[in-house]
């Protein structure tokens, strides 16, 4: 006969309790820590990262620094590179 183990972290929270907050607002955190809003602005951070890298040489403190600094940054974007930074979060995301 075979097992069939489960986890032991449930899947849908009781009525009252909180989940998880967005590392970068108050939302319920989803994916890697944020919200659906600022998950899709993370992954851009990523995927756009490597076009910066070729053509710039740049680090990725610098990349994160430059998203901040740019008007022309939206601001689920800018909030996820000002946390990034804040967390020291790396590429992969980890942190240091």
């Amino acid at each position: 006969m075979d097992y069939m183990f489960q986890s032991t972290v449930p899947t849908e929270r009781r009525k009252g309790e909180k989940g998880l907050k967005c590392k970068a607002c108050s939302r319920e955190a989803r994916e890697n820590g944020y919200c659906e809003l600022h998950m899709k602005a993370y992954e851009n951070a990523i995927e756009k990262y490597k076009v910066w890298q070729k053509a710039m040489q740049i680090s990725w403190k610098e990349y994160l620094s430059e998203i901040v600094k740019n008007p022309l940054t939206g601001e689920w974007a800018r909030e996820v590179a000002e946390s990034m930074i804040k967390s020291g979060e790396k590429q992969d995301g980890t942190s240091n």
